[in-house]
């Protein structure tokens, strides 16, 4: 029973252990500020390293940002064809086809 006991509290540290570094030892697994702050700091950047990383993630955020505003359009665009299609009681492709139509003639 001994044994036991003592191999339960073995695998309940490992568990733990295992918790704790996946839960601040990842870029991944960090969802608020701090989080992201503290693995940043454990990366021990000096300035010009820091720099680049920062030119890094604002591209990044500005390449999502742009996707993000693609798709908002799309949907925007998809959403009046629907509307247009059951004004005049076609389907979404004979709206299409129109469109396309009124297209190619200009």
């Amino acid at each position: 029973m001994n044994q036991t006991d003592e191999l339960n509290h073995a695998i309940a540290a490992l568990d733990k252990y295992g918790y704790d570094k996946k839960n601040t030892s990842g870029l991944e697994q960090a969802r608020t500020p701090y989080q992201m702050e503290t693995y940043l700091t454990s990366l021990d950047y000096n300035l010009r390293r820091l720099l680049i990383l920062q030119e890094v993630v604002n591209k990044l955020v500005d390449d999502e940002k742009h996707k993000q505003r693609q798709q908002e359009l799309l949907q925007t665009y998809r959403t009046k064809i629907i509307h247009l299609s059951r004004e005049y009681e076609i389907t979404f492709d004979q709206v299409v086809a129109i469109m396309q139509q009124q297209a190619e003639k200009r």
